[in-house]
């Protein structure tokens, strides 16, 4: 990698500081940089490895452009989130500085309805779908897609606006929901695609797509739909599926248009081949760049940070350097209630093969049931000899961690 400026003297913008975005934010303190965080809520987590807190929504364009102005930055980004890839991508052009997306490249990203119109034309294997803007359109999309099968609001992220939808007395609820929260008038219908769920870890430079870490998904079951409660490297697909699901991720990049930085694409795998379900063009938000690093070697944060600044990166950053046989980050998910105390973090950082553990909330914080990502409260990282000593190495971890909570309606 290079660059003209001092890494000291360099100013990143950093769109969100919750959760999904603490390695970078923490690669990026490591770097030296001057390190500007935004978020909405005073108490996010990443904000302790940011120079300058800037306490503002991530969807607020206007007052990002005028502190972007005012911070005189160097490069901007949005991991971990999919709404400001876009909001980064436009300031960006409009200060002129490097970035590895453009404007109409990133809002196709970050739009699934876009997305899958690029799919379909490119011929990218995904999910059957309709785009509906009345129940009864909806209806007549779900009965000739059949059930069970999944409402979508296009233009949101993490699981908002996301249902499950068993049956046809389901349908009016999922619907009004969806639409009720999408920032346009329109409702995805899609058919439920089942079949083995990977996470395919990804940076294009140059236009070459370099697939790094295929992860397996373990998730939740409904109604927290498609929440992770785990990824565990490396994927058990046969080399054959594996070859498949990279192509695919592929060619989901190539049809978004994304020629530099970061994917994170969700692939189903079935006997009949692979469906793409998402593409992000950015970091995923549950700690995938760290597993990669602890599984490969490779530093995805610090690559996605000299995209960000514009900085030349060499085909050897992307060669891994294998630091173990298995690595897992495991979810930790809380009792719904208000947050007392966290108990048994220290125990389970000493637990054997344990990276790190993190705990994503401070006492007062109110967790309600498992619906969205953002209702995890933590996570563990641990690696082992294989995946299966990964996995339980991180589940052991996990076990000793114990958050204190009282219930929320007893407290009123």
């Amino acid at each position: 990698m290079e660059g003209g400026t001092a890494a000291s003297d360099k100013r990143l913008l950093v769109l969100g500081a919750g959760p999904a975005q603490l390695g970078l934010l923490e690669a990026a303190h490591e770097r030296g940089l001057h390190v500007i965080a935004v978020d909405r809520d005073p108490l996010a987590p990443g904000f302790r490895f940011a120079d300058r807190r800037a306490i503002v929504s991530v969807e607020d364009e206007p007052a990002i452009d005028r502190l972007a102005n005012a911070e005189r930055i160097d490069g901007i980004m949005a991991p971990g989130i999919d709404f400001p890839v876009a909001i980064a991508a436009r300031v960006a052009a409009r200060l002129g500085i490097a970035h590895p997306l453009d404007p109409p490249t990133a809002q196709a990203a970050t739009s699934k309805l876009r997305q899958r119109e690029r799919f379909a034309d490119a011929g990218v294997p995904h999910a059957r779908y309709r785009v509906c803007s009345s129940l009864a359109e909806a209806s007549a999309a779900a009965a000739d897609l059949g059930f069970p099968c999944v409402v979508k609001a296009p233009d949101l992220q993490g699981q908002k606006g996301l249902g499950f939808v068993r049956d046809a007395d389901a349908l009016a609820e999922a619907f009004d929901t969806a639409r009720g929260l999408a920032r346009s008038s329109v409702v995805l219908v899609e058919e439920l695609v089942a079949g083995r769920e990977v996470t395919v870890n990804a940076f294009s430079a140059g236009g070459r797509f370099h697939p790094l870490s295929v992860t397996d998904r373990v998730v939740a079951e409904p109604p927290a739909f498609g929440v992770a409660l785990a990824h565990v490297w490396p994927s058990e697909l046969e080399p054959d599926e594996l070859a498949a699901a990279v192509q695919a991720a592929e060619s989901a990049a190539a049809a978004v248009g994304v020629r530099e930085g970061p994917t994170y694409t969700q692939v189903l795998v079935r006997p009949d081949g692979p469906r793409v379900g998402e593409l992000a063009a950015r970091l995923g938000g549950g700690h995938d760049a760290e597993l990669c690093e602890a599984a490969l070697g490779i530093d995805l944060n610090r690559l996605a940070i000299s995209a960000a600044l514009g900085e030349r990166l060499y085909d050897g950053a992307f060669v891994p350097d294998e630091q173990a046989g298995g690595a897992c980050v495991r979810f930790l998910v809380p009792e719904p209630g208000v947050l007392e105390a966290v108990e048994g973090i220290e125990e389970a950082e000493r637990s054997s093969g344990v990276v790190w553990v993190r705990s994503y909330r401070e006492p007062g914080h109110v967790f309600g049931p498992l619906r969205r990502g953002a209702d995890r409260a933590g996570a563990v990282l641990a690696v082992g000899d294989s995946r299966k000593e990964a996995l339980a190495r991180a589940t052991r971890a996990a076990e000793r961690i114990r958050f204190v909570t009282a219930d929320a309606e007893a407290l009123v």
